[in-house]
C-alpha cells in the first residue's frame, strides 16, 4: 500500500501479507504526505514493514505488528544526491517479530535536507537482527558507494522504552556522517538481550552525538568500528 501526495489519511485494521522471501514488498510506503495515522495493522512481508520516505511530516503509527520483513524504516533518504525532508514522526506501541531490522533511519551520502523530530517508543523486539539503527552511510549497491561530503541531517531522535531480543551482537548501531554527524540522539529505557542468552549484546557508534536516560542495555557505544 502506498500513500503519496496526500493529507489527512487514516489507515486502520489492515492486514498486509506477502511471503518473507518476496523482494520489494514494502507493506505501507509513505511519501510526500502529511497528517497520516496508521493504527492496529498487521504486516507480514519480504521488505520493509513500513517505509517512510521524503516529504513525510506529522505521521503517527501505533499498535502495529510486523514480521517477517525488514522492520520499520525511515528512508532511504537522499539517494542520487537528492534533498529529503522528513519530520514529526512517532512510532508507538509496535511489535516486531523476526525482522531484519527494528527501528531504522537510513540515508545516503551526498544527499541534503533533514530527518528530525522522530520518536520510536514502547517497542517489543523478538528475534530481531538489527534492533536500533541510524545509518547515514546507507548503500544498496553491490560495490561500495563512494564517500561524499554532504548528508541528510539526522537530529532529535528518541529511542524510548524498547525491549526484547537481538540475534546479532550489535543491538544498537549509530553509523553517522563524518561531516554532518547525527545529533540529539536519545536512548532511554532500553533492554535488548542476545536471543537465547548467547553472551552480552553490544552497541556501536560512529560520529554520533547521543545521550542516555534511564537504564540502557547494551551500554551505548561499547565498540567503535
Amino acid at each position: 500500500m502506498s500513500i503519496e501526495d496526500s493529507t489527512n489519511v487514516q489507515l486502520t485494521r489492515l492486514s498486509i501479507t506477502a511471503p518473507g522471501t518476496s523482494p520489494n514488498t514494502d507493506g505501507i510506503h509513505i511519501t510526500r504526505s502529511k497528517d497520516v495515522q496508521v493504527t492496529n495493522c498487521k504486516i507480514m512481508t519480504g521488505d520493509d514493514c513500513m517505509s517512510i520516505e521524503n516529504g513525510t511530516h506529522n505521521l503517527h503509527v501505533s499498535k502495529v505488528v510486523c514480521g517477517p520483513g525488514h522492520g520499520i524504516s525511515i528512508g532511504s533518504l537522499g539517494d542520487d544526491n537528492s534533498r529529503a525532508e522528513v519530520s514529526g514522526i512517532t512510532i508507538d506501541s509496535v511489535q516486531l517479530y523476526g525482522t531484519t531490522n527494528g527501528a531504522r533511519i537510513k540515508t545516503y551520502q551526498g544527499g541534503s535536507g533533514y530527518a528530525k523530530d522522530i520518536t520510536f517508543q514502547n517497542i517489543i523486539m523478538d528475534n530481531v537482527k538489527n534492533p536500533i539503527v541510524v545509518d547515514q552511510n546507507y548503500c544498496d549497491k553491490a560495490k561500495p558507494c563512494k564517500a561524499q561530503g554532504s548528508a541528510v541531517e539526522v537530529s532529535n531522535v528518541v529511542f524510548k522504552n524498547i525491549r526484547g531480543t537481538t540475534i546479532t551482537k550489535e543491538a544498537i548501531k549509530l553509523t553517522c556522517s563524518k561531516n554532518v554527524p547525527c545529533h540529539d540522539i536519545t536512548l532511554q529505557n532500553i533492554d535488548l538481550k542476545m536471543e537465547g542468552g548467547k553472551g552480552a549484546a553490544e552497541s556501536m557508534c560512529q560520529n554520533a552525538k547521543w545521550r542516555k536516560s534511564g537504564t540502557v542495555l547494551p551500554q551505548p557505544c561499547t565498540s567503535k568500528n
